[in-house]
Order: structure tokens, then C-alpha cells, then sequence
């Protein structure tokens, strides 16, 4: 079952802040306001392996069997390839930056606001995607985007998505909402039931709303957002504070809240849906006409690998059809892996992920780390870094 996982960085960024959050090295900043890489190559040949290979995971991602018994593709895996799996499991993005830092640990299952930062810090190497042979059913739209490749060289091998949707108590919300508004310029009408997602990136989805509602401001990326735009998207969010009842980042929590009526609209993912419909609580949960922001995860090699032959067949296997399937339906997303929807035991499962929906995913806005240089393109402004999100983060809060 999927668990919370919380993103950022709390250092101060420099000029670079990709580079430089949370430790970095030298990397250079084209006048695109993109950055190239330190010079590092991909593995060419992949060996028989070095008999282990060290992880750093989200839980859910490496299951030995030990949280259920039923629920194990790490034995099957060290008994096909004689690697032996050590898993870490990280709780946040800075973690897992902060572990691949120490050179100890051979792969890590970044979400977007680290692989960046990874690759810009040279802690993570270019992938060669053809010693992951399992790459080739990988749904093209996970493919060389911009939180997993820079410049059309391949960081890592996707694993799977998800969106952040809109959910509410389809007994007390009437009309049933279609757009974000019903947690921003009308969640008065909902005072004291309105939840959103903890984190300071949620000033993302303030962000894209006011894309849409706003659009003299002239946000085109709701990560990329100059002095002005953020204030606004902060300004937006410090209103909706009055009539918040609580910010959550316990999913168990969310779904007891919405089953009581505590909680009537907010932020959630399918996966929080589908437990609390399970449970009876009289929820649905939706895409709004804005779009949403969401969630991408790639498995990437360090770059200072001890066991990098195991670390490429750990990634081939994870998103071969049947495994990538049963992690999939284990933590609540949508697999990578195009041959997997054939392959979950719930035969629906991949409709209501919309896991081969294109359309769909090219909706959502996946998370992605916020730097000075803006990451839509622009270079006459500066763009507001994740640091000052958290920042503002707590005022909003507060």
C-alpha cells in the first residue's frame, strides 16, 4: 500500500539551484536557463553481477514478503540473478538525495523533485537503456521527460505515475464540482471541511488554477514561477488557509476524515479514493477541467555504483510486465510498463489508473524541483527556488 512520501529542500539555493540544492558540484547553466550535465558516460556491457546490490527506495517499491507474505518480487529476483537486495527505505526526497551522496548505495527510486538534482549533481549516471531490455514496453510518454533526461541522454528507467485529484463527499458538495475552484474561490462554502496536501509544492496546484483563471499573470509552468506569479499563487493559498480543516500527509488519516464528513473536498490519489469508496464513505474523486499536478518515479544508477551490473538487472526487473504489475496494484499508481495492464489481477485496474490514457497524463503537471533558472524557458525573469517555497510554505500554514 502506497505511503506518504514528502518532497523538497530546505537549503538556500545559489545561482544554480538545481545543481546546488542540498549539496552539488560544478555544472554549467546554458542561456535557455537549462543545464548540462557533469561529463559522465553510460555502463556500455553488463557483466553476470557482483552478487548484492544496495537500494534506496519508497516503501512499497522493494516488498520482501516480510510486510505481507504474499507480496515478495525481491526473493524471486535474488534467486534469478544471485543478487542480493539491501534495501533502504527513505521517507523524503532530500533523504534519498542526501543517501546517494554518500556513494553507498547503487540505484534509488527518485521521484521529480530529486532526479534532477541528482543528474545535476552528478551523483546519478546516464542510463544505457539497452541493457534494461524491459525499457522497449515502457509507455513512450514516461519516456525522456524532463524529470528523467536532460538533452535527449536517458537518467533512469521509469517506473510508474500518478495524479493528484480532486475528491469530495458526493452526499455534501452539490453540484459536483469540475474545476479546482471548489477548494479556492468557493471552498468558503465549505469552511472547516476543506483538506489539502502538505507540502510546499501544493503551491503548484495553486499555481496551474491561476494558469487557467488568471491567465494575465502568464504562468505557463505551475513550477516556474517568477516573483509575481508566486505571490499570487501564495496570496491564493493563505485565503483558502481560513477555511482548510487540516492539512494532510496521513493518507489513513485523509480517509477517515472524508468517511466521517470531517473533511468534504480536497486534494487526494486514486489510490485514497478507492480504499475510502471500499470503506463506504460516499466519495468520488475527479480530473478537474484545470488539469492536476501529479507524480513520476524513476529508478536511477549512482554514478559511484559498487554493484552496478545487479543495479541494472534490479531495474530491468522491477518494470518487467508481471513485477511492474504487482508493484503497481501493491502501491496504488500506474505501471510503466505497457505489457503489465494485461497482467494485474484486477482486470479494471489499469482503466481506473488510466495507465495508457495519454490524453489523460498529458493533463497532469509532474512534480518537478523549482530553480531560479525558469523552467519554462524564460531568461529576461528570475524564478522563485523550492527554498522560498518552503519558506512560504509555513507562512501559509501559520
Amino acid at each position: 500500500m502506497r505511503l506518504i512520501r514528502t518532497l523538497g529542500c530546505t537549503a538556500a539555493l545559489g545561482a544554480l539551484a538545481l545543481a546546488t540544492a542540498c549539496g552539488g558540484s560544478s555544472t554549467s547553466t546554458n542561456s535557455d536557463g537549462t543545464f548540462t550535465p557533469p561529463d559522465l558516460t553510460a555502463q556500455k556491457t553488463l557483466g553476470k553481477g557482483e552478487g548484492e546490490v544496495n537500494l534506496i527506495a519508497w516503501a512499497g517499491y522493494a516488498e520482501d514478503g516480510s510486510n505481507d507474505k504474499s507480496v515478495d518480487w525481491v526473493h524471486p529476483f535474488e534467486k534469478q540473478t544471485g543478487c542480493k537486495v539491501n534495501t533502504k527505505t527513505a521517507g523524503t526526497s532530500d533523504e534519498m538525495v542526501s543517501l546517494m551522496k554518500t556513494g553507498q548505495y547503487d540505484a534509488v527510486s527518485a521521484s521529480g523533485d530529486a532526479s534532477l538534482r541528482l543528474i545535476a549533481s552528478g551523483d546519478a549516471a546516464p542510463v544505457n537503456t539497452a541493457l534494461v531490455p524491459n525499457y522497449k514496453d515502457v509507455f513512450a510518454g514516461l519516456k525522456e521527460q524532463k524529470w528523467n533526461s536532460v538533452g535527449g541522454v536517458a537518467y533512469g528507467i521509469p517506473h510508474g505515475r500518478g495524479a493528484n485529484l480532486l475528491m469530495y463527499r458526493t452526499d455534501k458538495v452539490s453540484p459536483a464540482p469540475t474545476s479546482w475552484s471548489a477548494v479556492f474561490d468557493k471552498s468558503s462554502a465549505y469552511k472547516g471541511h476543506v483538506t489539502a496536501y502538505d507540502s510546499a509544492i501544493y503551491i503548484a496546484d495553486a499555481a496551474l488554477y491561476l494558469s487557467k483563471t488568471k491567465p494575465s499573470l502568464g504562468i505557463k509552468n505551475p513550477y516556474a514561477l517568477d516573483q509575481k506569479q508566486f505571490d499570487a499563487a501564495v496570496a491564493l493559498l493563505k485565503e483558502q488557509n481560513a477555511n482548510v480543516s487540516e492539512y494532510w500527509s496521513d493518507y489513513l488519516k485523509e480517509i477517515s476524515a472524508f468517511k466521517s464528513g470531517d473533511s468534504v473536498v480536497g486534494t487526494t490519489w486514486q489510490v485514497i479514493a478507492n480504499l475510502a469508496q471500499s470503506e463506504k464513505a460516499k466519495v468520488k474523486a475527479i480530473l478537474p477541467s484545470e488539469g492536476a499536478t501529479g507524480w513520476s518515479d524513476t529508478w536511477m544508477i549512482s554514478a559511484k555504483a559498487k554493484h552496478p551490473d545487479c543495479a541494472y538487472q534490479w531495474m530491468n526487473w522491477i518494470v518487467s510486465p508481471k513485477v511492474n504489475a504487482e508493484v503497481a496494484e501493491w502501491f496504488g499508481e500506474a505501471p510503466a510498463n505497457s505489457k503489465s495492464c494485461a497482467l494485474t489481477s484486477d482486470k479494471s485496474f489499469c482503466t481506473t489508473y488510466h495507465a495508457a490514457d495519454e490524453t489523460y497524463w498529458k493533463q497532469v503537471h509532474f512534480w518537478t524541483t523549482p530553480i531560479q533558472q525558469c523552467l519554462d524557458g524564460r531568461t529576461d525573469v528570475t524564478c522563485v527556488p523550492y527554498a522560498k517555497w518552503v519558506q512560504a510554505w509555513t507562512q501559509i500554514k501559520g
